[in-house]
């Protein structure tokens, strides 16, 4: 199979800061693997999570160092091909990128969206959550209102874990529940809390109706989740501290549920392991995002029938995505009957 990258950069509409800083625009990677003249499409967008950041210029260096391995097999060949990304150890959004696009490329194949190949319930698709990012009450209170105005929103994200600490966490989310008092609402600390600023937030967010705390506690802190499980009246899940389904084993007693990323797992062969392995461990699920396109989140909309809970908006906030796909109705992202991902051109293609 031939592989082909090209960058492009997509830009927020709404600049997205939490605990760990601010993002305006990325530069993320559009892989198209070709076989037998059928094109499968995916996508690598860089992230940074504790000490190994993974940049663009690092995803197109592993795409161009693996892409020699790769050329002689079929995209069916994908048990190999898994071989040869544990023995060359790419970055998993490398692995993602090229995971992504041979699912495309099967469902091209055989004529038939991914979630109908896996048997999947499109109905059973919940409504994704849009993020209001840390700010100041005002500006959360107005970011709030532009989601409201942009579309159905029927559940806000809010991020928590602001460096002038949980008082101004409390102001922030005041001002978004007194601008959208009926949606519900997810915590998400990006693990800027301690453990006792987690205990005490805990215990406040329930009052407010609040239905889980994401990432309380930094990467690394694990061992004091137990402790705040037990404190905690909120369900508690992680997202930094599970990266693929060998993390999960010895999370299962410490939280509730995981929050699964494409970059992390390494694409979707990957997500769907970890869903039942959550699952075997008693957890509860939900599908996450990064600064992704439409094409990125059209892939996770195809698993979207197993998670508990969605946020899959990063696309909804760009204004120059260059692909079309997934398609939002009563507040829920859902996957179109094309082939494959569903994912083409937009108007904002070159």
């Amino acid at each position: 199979m031939q592989i082909e990258a090209e960058i492009f950069t997509v830009n927020k509409r709404f600049p997205l800061t939490i605990s760990r800083g601010t993002t305006a625009q990325t530069k993320n990677v559009w892989v198209r693997i070709v076989h037998d003249d059928i094109e499968g499409w995916g996508e690598a967008s860089p992230f940074s999570v504790g000490s190994h950041p993974q940049s663009t210029e690092l995803i197109k260096d592993s795409l161009q160092q693996i892409t020699p391995s790769l050329e002689a097999f079929s995209p069916l060949q994908r048990q190999q091909i898994e071989g040869i990304f544990t023995e060359t150890q790419i970055p998993s959004a490398v692995k993602a990128a090229l995971d992504v696009a041979m699912h495309d490329w099967l469902g091209k194949r055989v004529g038939l969206p991914l979630w109908q190949i896996w048997g999947l319930d499109r109905n059973a698709i919940v409504p994704t959550s849009v993020t209001i990012g840390i700010n100041s009450p005002e500006g959360a209170r107005t970011r709030t209102r532009d989601w409201l105005e942009f579309m159905d929103v029927r559940v806000l994200k809010v991020k928590l874990g602001s460096p002038d600490g949980i008082e101004a966490d409390r102001k922030m989310l005041m001002a978004v529940r007194e601008e959208a008092p009926t949606q519900d609402l997810y915590i998400d600390a990006n693990g800027g809390w301690s453990l006792e600023d987690a205990i005490e937030m805990c215990s406040w967010l329930a009052d407010l109706g609040v239905k889980y705390v994401e990432q309380p506690l930094p990467r690394g802190k694990e061992k004091s989740l137990a402790e705040l499980k037990t404190r905690s009246p909120l369900p508690i899940f992680v997202d930094e501290s599970c990266f693929t389904s060998s993390d999960i084993p010895q999370l299962a007693n410490l939280v509730d549920g995981i929050n699964i990323k494409l970059m992390k797992s390494g694409g979707l062969t990957e997500a769907i392991r970890m869903v039942h392995t959550a699952r075997a461990c008693g957890l509860q699920v939900m599908f996450g995002c990064y600064s992704d396109s439409t094409l990125l989140n059209t892939a996770a909309a195809q698993l979207a029938p197993l998670a508990d809970y969605l946020d899959l908006d990063s696309h909804l906030n760009l204004i120059d995505d260059p692909f079309t796909g997934a398609f939002v109705q009563e507040g829920r992202v859902l996957p179109n009957n094309l082939p494959g991902l569903g994912v083409q051109r937009s108007a904002f293609a070159a």
